[in-house]
């Protein structure tokens, strides 16, 4: 790389021999919309590193010109510290798809870049603006992306909308975490971010293929299940048809798998006989049946899933040391929305799944000295 010798120019001399650089290129790219048309990207790079060299005889840039391209982030180095990142579109708009918001390839030395950007769709015309005062959102491929509009009007940036700065961001180890929260803040009913990240890597990675229910084996089926009446506790409401939405979507994005009958993992089946800690026998919804039948897995599984995914699936600020006491508390409050099940029938019914009470007459209870019972009634938690 080639360094010049003076002292890094200020930023406004690098905004002036911006200037000068797209004035020379409007003025040579008029009447020349079919040469462009034909230009891809790499070409492009060379006709704006061309365009620079020019433009920097005389300045403190002369001689300092460096054309990196390939997969460095960015194209161009001006005295090491500045650089240019040539993006373009054939369309008649100023908008396309930028960088990684990773800036994995970074050049270490480059602290302030600009965008040069070319409209190559007739009439041609080139733009340089500062990098982060024209990026307007996040994008997706196999990666997150930023998206550029050449024309945003101050405060209208990805970064305003976050509140958080440019260089903030691409310093941070993870500048995934504060764009997926944001993003996640945007969400409506009914809408998933699948590409973000909460605190588990491995809770959080989407697949790269995308399968049938029907294809999966019973085991892998019993464990999803498991998953869902744990992270997703409303599938227990009555006659509410919405939910399975979450966790539908949670099975497509995070799991690959598609369920045209979510319904058969959950309440199908009617009513099951069940036994209270009293010793009442009672039908519950088939539910508790499941709930029942997976009561091991599901302890296992609430203490293996990392705290902040519990949050986020929970809706909660809080997960308690005993989480499956809150998760119970949960359950219960779902089951409540059926008129012929109230909260402490359900908790009763729960308390003897998970603590394996025998039912004494009068109410009486023996625990083991290491249990507890999760009867009492805690603040309404309902999802």
């Amino acid at each position: 790389m080639i360094i010049s010798e003076n002292n890094i120019p200020t930023i406004s001399e690098f905004r002036d021999l911006m200037h000068k650089t797209d004035a020379l290129l409007n003025k040579e790219a008029s009447g020349r919309d079919a040469y462009y048309a034909k230009r891809n990207g790499t070409e492009l790079e060379e006709d704006v590193f061309d365009a620079l060299k020019r433009s920097s005889i005389n300045t403190p840039f002369d001689g300092s010109i460096q054309l990196v391209s390939g997969s460095a982030f960015p194209d161009i180095v001006a005295n090491g510290y500045y650089g240019v990142e040539v993006k373009s579109t054939n369309k008649n708009h100023w908008r396309s798809i930028g960088s990684s918001i990773l800036e994995s390839t970074r050049i270490p030395s480059v602290e302030r870049i600009f965008l040069t950007f070319g409209k190559l769709g007739a009439p041609v015309e080139f733009r340089s603006r500062p990098y982060e005062e024209c990026l307007y959102g996040i994008s997706v491929t196999h990666y997150p992306r930023y998206q550029i509009d050449m024309e945003l009007g101050k405060g209208e940036t990805i970064f305003d909308k976050m509140g958080v700065s440019y260089d903030v961001i691409r310093n941070m180890t993870n500048p995934v975490e504060p764009v997926s929260r944001y993003y996640k803040s945007q969400l409506k009913p009914g809408e998933s971010l699948w590409w973000a990240e909460t605190g588990n890597v491995e809770e959080d990675a989407a697949p790269p293929t995308v399968k049938l229910w029907t294809a999966l084996s019973p085991e892998a089926k019993e464990i999803l299940t498991v998953q869902g009446y744990t992270l997703f506790p409303e599938v227990l409401r009555s006659s509410s048809p919405k939910k399975y939405n979450r966790y539908a979507l949670w099975l497509v994005t995070k799991k690959g798998v598609v369920n045209t009958n979510i319904r058969d993992s959950f309440s199908a089946g009617g009513k099951v006989p069940m036994r209270t800690t009293g010793g009442i026998d009672v039908l519950m919804p088939a539910a508790f049946g499941r709930i029942d039948k997976y009561s091991n897995l599901i302890k296992t599984t609430l203490y293996d899933i990392d705290e902040e995914t519990l949050k986020e699936y929970w809706e909660t600020d809080t997960i308690e040391e005993d989480r499956l006491s809150q998760w119970c508390n949960m359950i219960a409050w779902a089951a409540n929305t059926d008129p012929n099940i109230d909260f402490s029938l359900a908790m009763q019914v729960l308390n003897r799944i998970f603590l394996r009470i025998p039912s004494i007459d009068n109410n009486y209870l023996t625990l083991d000295e290491d249990e507890t019972l999760f009867f009492a009634a805690e603040e309404d938690t309902t999802l």
